[in-house]
């Protein structure tokens, strides 16, 4: 057999016995496939198998400590989207659809995958919502994550307000065509204000957070099938926020403004400022997320979310597999039982992957 037809027998023969179907239907399939390999050089997913991988590659994703809601994951198939602005309606009815006025929903919109003769769709965003980086005179204004592909966008002729928080343009790319800017449209883009129950003051930072991470860069694989772009997401974990993205030096590197802000001895490391600021900032964007009722989970929460999608594996007789560096949460993981065990970390062929920028 090719690579191309043993990744999709292992793949159909999972799917269909999950799914309760008969060996016979398994037999037919895969002659199915076959022949169309044979023919046309590859093979396309009907839609219950589009719905079935899909959801595989989230209970298959090593890094995700939210996999126990692998089987809610809503799946638009988006294959016969051609054109540019067939990719922005369907990547704003992704939006809504997700944002769900703050009630988050999982879901994921499957464009066309990389077949012969057809010019792959791709998405320059990483995430579909981001905020832009600016840098002058080696100062940062905004995302510094994102200073690159915010100079593309202005390449291609958007102009950013220069604030902190200004939400980048979708960016699509049909093959060799030139890429495609559209600016997101008024009410999608759900912006959490983020507030601390206790410290008046924080308000006064003006800070703020996207609701839905959409990661939209990433590469869809199923039983050998690759889908280039194919848009994302759950919900955030607080720590993605408080921990990682407005805390990160690389990033908006806050804790010193809070720590500031809150009167701490910044002097010596050994006053433990850094872990002082740090935790109001996630309870602050936990207190905002919530107050405005815009769905976010905890990390004690996911850990033991966590944990019981690992007993419901071990009750199907399935290996869990995970990458332990990035399932342990950045604030205080030995809290948690994840960091005390030890993760097989075989990556699986029905995943997600990364690959390499179109631009």
């Amino acid at each position: 057999m090719t690579p191309i037809m043993d990744e999709a027998s292992a793949f159909i023969q999972q799917c269909y016995q999950e799914l309760n179907k008969s060996e016979a239907e398994i037999g037919t399939r895969l002659q199915q496939i076959k022949d169309e390999l044979d023919t046309e050089g590859t093979y396309t997913h009907t839609t219950e198998e589009l719905i079935f991988g899909a959801k595989l590659a989230w209970r298959n994703s090593n890094r995700c400590i939210g996999r126990l809601f692998w089987n809610s994951l809503n799946v638009f198939d988006e294959r016969e989207a051609e054109t540019e602005e067939e990719v922005f309606q369907a990547l704003d009815r992704h939006l809504d659809f997700a944002s769900n006025g703050g009630r988050i929903r999982p879901a994921i919109t499957v464009f066309r995958p990389s077949q012969p003769g057809r010019p792959d769709i791709r998405l320059w965003n990483h995430q579909l919502i981001r905020y832009a980086g600016y840098v002058e005179d080696g100062r940062y204004k905004g995302d510094p994550h994102s200073v690159e592909f915010t100079r593309k966008c202005q390449e291609l002729g958007w102009k950013g307000e220069g604030t902190d928080f200004d939400v980048l343009p979708f960016v699509v790319q049909i093959g060799d065509q030139p890429p495609e800017l559209r600016e997101l449209k008024t009410g999608l883009t759900l912006e959490v204000p983020l507030r601390h129950p206790e410290f008046d003051w924080f308000a006064d930072l003006g800070l703020r957070w996207y609701g839905v991470p959409i990661i939209s860069d990433m590469e869809l694989k199923i039983g050998g099938i690759s889908y280039k772009a194919a848009p994302f997401n759950g919900w955030y974990m607080e720590t993605e926020i408080g921990a990682r993205n407005l805390a990160d030096e690389n990033r908006y590197n806050l804790l010193p403004k809070v720590a500031s802000c809150m009167g701490l001895d910044a002097s010596r490391a050994a006053t433990l400022w850094k872990d002082k600021a740090l935790i109001e900032l996630n309870i602050a964007v936990l207190h905002s997320f919530k107050e405005m009722g815009v769905s976010i989970v905890d990390h004690h929460t996911a850990a033991q979310q966590f944990r019981l999608f690992e007993e419901n594996e071990k009750n199907a007789d399935r290996n869990v597999t995970g990458d332990w560096t990035w399932l342990i949460p950045p604030v205080s993981p030995a809290t948690t039982h994840i960091f005390h065990k030890e993760y097989d970390n075989t990556w699986k062929s029905t995943n997600y992957f990364y690959q390499d920028k179109p631009y």
